[in-house]
């Protein structure tokens, strides 16, 4: 049974995994349980096909012996549905912890249901600019456990080829979108111009200052863009503390690199560091 090996890292993998299911009966591979060093956690799943397999339990050797259990109970070969590995010399793994699997026979008649089971949990962000920082970061978050709202002023400025799943929204004056952000929202604010980001950043502290309900407020800029808008806010009248809500400039340190793709790495790793 020949495998077409589609990157499980892959923004849409569990749809891809899904559409599986509308032509061929499949495996779901889960991760039960754990102990001690393994590669992925409990709750972490794959689906193995005739036609292929989407998604990724940890990779290595571990993998390759689920994928071959899995097409096993797909030819009726074994009916056996819970496999414990023990990831040591045997497997050619040495993380010494232990992985429980479990596999389940699905079919098209499942999907309703694996959609709600498979899609994770994800946080709301809002990125105000369309700019190439913004279509480069739209691109790097999509796969992350992030709900992107993509947020701009001007007319046509989203590109054709905006992600599955990410909501464009056009707002003018930009600021009013922040009166309307889910509650737990990270903000990224990199609009066209300087004064349409102060905009954006006066908003979100006034709703910060009522609700208190946003996480994450990230200006993109320089130290002494920053040193500006800092003491234009207090002007109006603006804190310390509150200033201090507001991160600029962005992206985890030392990395440097000016370019939209570099910027948007390190902007990413930066947000996964507040979940």
């Amino acid at each position: 049974m020949a495998l077409t090996l589609n990157g499980p890292h892959s923004v849409n993998w569990i749809e891809k995994a899904l559409k599986l299911l509308a032509s061929d009966k499949a495996v779901l591979v889960s991760v039960q349980a754990t102990q001690g060093s393994v590669p992925r956690g409990p709750g972490t799943h794959m689906m193995v096909s005739a036609q292929g397999m989407e998604g990724t339990i940890g990779g290595g050797h571990l993998e390759m012996q689920a994928i071959a259990h899995a097409q096993r109970l797909l030819l009726g070969q074994t009916e056996k549905t819970v496999l414990r590995q023990v990831l040591g010399p045997s497997l050619g793994q040495c993380c010494g912890g232990v992985v429980e699997l479990a596999f389940e026979r699905v079919e098209a008649a499942d999907v309703p249901r694996l959609r709600t089971q498979l899609m994770p949990a994800r946080t709301p962000l809002t990125l105000f600019g369309g700019g190439h920082v913004g279509k480069a970061l739209v691109h790097t978050l999509v796969p992350l456990p992030f709900a992107v709202r993509w947020v701009d002023s001007r007319d046509e400025i989203f590109p054709v080829d905006v992600p599955e799943g990410v909501e464009c929204e056009h707002s003018n004056p930009v600021q009013a979108a922040v009166a309307d952000l889910a509650a737990g929202s990270r903000v990224l604010i990199m609009s066209f111009s300087h004064a349409e980001d102060l905009d954006i950043v006066v908003a979100c502290l006034r709703r910060q200052r009522e609700r208190g309900d946003l996480p994450f407020v990230g200006l993109i800029g320089s130290q002494t863009k920053w040193a500006t808008f800092r003491h234009r806010l207090q002007d109006r009248g603006f804190t310390a503390d509150e200033l201090g809500h507001i991160t600029c400039p962005i992206g985890v340190p030392g990395i440097t690199g000016k370019e939209p793709e570099v910027i948007a790495v390190a902007v990413a790793a930066q947000l996964l560091q507040t979940l």
